[in-house]
């Protein structure tokens, strides 16, 4: 099976440049405002999204990636071995690394956090929240429900914007299913790849691209979750209160992608595959203009009690777990 991340990452660099869209070797000057650090080069997504948003397309609204903190995990191995490669890449665009996170908060106007472990991001999440700078804080937000929940509440404390996100929310066929392309949707199936971190609740750590795609087009409202488990294969089945049925597919052997299919009153609709960041980074752009996070914290949180009820489920043998 490939590592984690990298059939999305291939993909993304594949469709980046037949669209012409990886930007070397330019000059660039960054406006007002619209400076970007990032935090954490031990994952994929900071050299895609570095390299999307500094090609300078005029959807990229004049933001620049211009410094980066590399640390973010300590012992997850795969983003450790990533890391060298990463901090390369990102230096070749012109970002400048930086020895600490209060030194890139005084050279940015905004952040990515992108650390590849959920673990360190309330602690790396702090500085940013004091200093009020609008944040993107990449999947998994946090290693589990009570880490998700204390950076909610840390947010709130500091009166700072920030939201999170699976690229996957925002994928043209989810969208236009949650846009209402095939009526009310009365059910969705999804499969995901969905290995395990034993440092993280086991959903939130891949298959979570599964769940966001799952809550995008069923919407909040999920009261309880079953899990069956085996060593290569999970099938999670959600029951919304209105009675309406969600499942996701975690696939841990044998070919897997993130896709999916909706049920709606007019219609069955394809979801995914997944096919580019874009629309992710677009969101994410907008965000850091307006302040106006496009998830709501509410549903960022349901997301990870359905994590939570779906461990608790695997726990009781496949007992249905509440998500209250």
């Amino acid at each position: 099976m490939m590592n984690r991340r990298n059939f999305i990452y291939n993909t993304a660099l594949g469709v980046m440049a037949a669209e012409g869209n990886i930007g070397w070797g330019k000059n660039y000057t960054a406006e007002i405002g619209k400076r970007i650090g990032i935090i954490g080069l031990d994952t994929s997504h900071s050299e895609v999204f570095t390299k999307m948003i500094n090609a300078g397309n005029a959807d990229m609204k004049g933001y620049k990636v211009v410094a980066a903190y590399p640390h973010g995990s300590k012992d997850i191995a795969s983003a450790l071995k990533m890391k060298p490669e990463i901090i390369k890449a990102v230096q070749s665009l012109g970002v400048e690394i930086v020895d600490s996170i209060e030194e890139l908060l005084s050279k940015v106007d905004v952040v990515l956090l992108e650390s590849n472990d959920g673990r360190p991001h309330l602690e790396q999440a702090l500085p940013v929240f004091k200093a009020g700078k609008r944040m993107f804080i990449d999947k998994p937000v946090a290693p589990d429900l009570k880490g998700a929940t204390a950076i909610f509440d840390a947010a709130k404390q500091y009166n700072t914007s920030f939201f999170t996100s699976s690229a996957l929310r925002f994928d043209v066929s989810v969208q236009k299913v949650a846009g209402g392309s095939i009526g009310k949707v009365i059910g969705a199936d999804v499969y995901t790849p969905a290995e395990i971190d034993k440092n993280h609740s086991d959903l939130a750590w891949y298959a979570i691209h599964g769940v966001e795609m799952l809550f995008t087009v069923m919407g909040p409202g999920c009261k309880r979750v079953s899990r069956t488990y085996q060593e290569g294969t999970d099938l999670v089945t959600g029951v919304w209160d209105d009675g309406r049925i969600g499942t996701l597919r975690g696939i841990r052997t044998g070919a897997a992608n993130i896709a999916g299919t909706a049920f709606g009153e007019k219609g069955i609709a394809p979801l995914g595959p997944f096919a580019s960041y874009e629309p992710l980074v677009n969101e994410i752009l907008t965000f850091f203009d307006s302040g106006k996070p496009p998830v709501t914290p509410g549903e960022t949180i349901e997301i990870f009690r359905f994590i939570d009820a779906a461990d608790r489920s695997r726990k009781q043998g496949g007992i249905a777990a509440s998500l209250s």
